[in-house]
């Protein structure tokens, strides 16, 4: 009897990390064989690819896993949602940081990810849409957040999200603040902000519980931090304190939760998605889309 097999699709970003997915593609396809799958393995060949192999994909496909960065899942997922049907999504971190990653407890060594892709445990998780894009866990303008898609590769590769820190570190000596009205379910506040996040993470940045407290991917809710503007290096101080030990500090940010959320201001502000450059935008509306996509994980 002929055997039957699923149709996967396999997406693979070749230069995420460090390109050690290189010397792994054999072991995750045969890993993905046999579990009963034909696999059709697509390498990207620029910036945005995925999206568009994403977007294009045929219905047949019972699984697309993607390899690369949170980035590359980025795309996977903007693809997905553009295309307007669902597939499953199977991920194997090679990033440099992994932020998603981790918040999924998917494990940093390929195989073994590749191994969970084909137990096929899948979790119904929340994906975010700005404007008319779509971001699967970060979405912030202010300090820190040009790093994120400036920060040349070769250097993430070797320093990981130190990187982020220490490119982060020479912005402090002349920190832009963004006059803003921002308007969620339940309130409205005006004020100059540093720094903003809309997040559905555990972690970003590799900083561990900086999006605060009962975090759920799968809750409908995004975690919102905002950063007033500190009037002297003692408030800045303050400011990274509280982001570093995880606490709240009301006299220097806004911290809750909504599912929906509007920012408005006068200029243009550069924002970034997940990592990657997401325009400059003088208004955005955010809403966060329930158990949108199904990630497989550990079961």
């Amino acid at each position: 009897m002929e055997k039957q097999f699923k149709k996967a699709l396999f997406v693979v970003n070749p230069h995420a990390g460090k390109g050690l997915i290189k010397n792994h593609l054999l072991s995750i396809v045969d890993i993905l064989t046999k579990a009963g799958y034909l696999v059709t393995t697509y390498i990207t060949q620029c910036r945005g690819d995925a999206v568009q192999v994403m977007r294009e994909r045929d219905r047949d496909y019972e699984l697309v896993v993607c390899s690369g960065g949170d980035g590359t899942l980025d795309e996977i997922v903007t693809g997905m949602m553009q295309s307007g049907f669902k597939t499953k999504i199977g991920y194997i971190p090679a990033g440099s940081t992994n932020d998603f990653a981790k918040s999924l407890k998917l494990p940093s060594t390929m195989k073994k990810a590749a191994e969970i892709v084909a137990a096929d445990h899948t979790y119904a998780c929340d994906v975010g849409v700005f404007n008319e894009d779509v971001f699967v866990y970060v979405a912030a303008f202010g300090i820190f957040t040009e790093v994120s898609y400036e920060t040349p590769q070769e250097m993430k590769n070797m320093l990981g999200h130190t990187a982020y820190l220490l490119e982060g570190m020479k912005q402090i000596q002349n920190i832009k603040s963004y006059h803003m009205k921002v308007t969620s379910n339940d309130f409205t506040i005006e004020g100059d902000f540093i720094y903003g996040m809309i997040t559905n993470s555990y972690s970003i940045g590799g900083i561990k519980n900086i999006t605060g407290k009962d975090v759920a991917l799968n809750d409908g809710l995004f975690e919102v931090t905002l950063i007033k503007r500190p009037n002297n290096l003692i408030e800045l101080n303050q400011v990274l304190a509280a982001l570093v030990s995880d606490r709240v500090d009301a006299e220097c940010m806004y911290s809750f939760k909504t599912s929906s959320i509007a920012f408005e201001s006068e200029e243009e502000i550069a924002w970034t998605l997940d990592g990657e450059f997401g325009g400059r935008h003088t208004k955005v509306e955010l809403f966060n889309k329930q158990e949108a996509v199904d990630i497989i994980v550990k079961g």
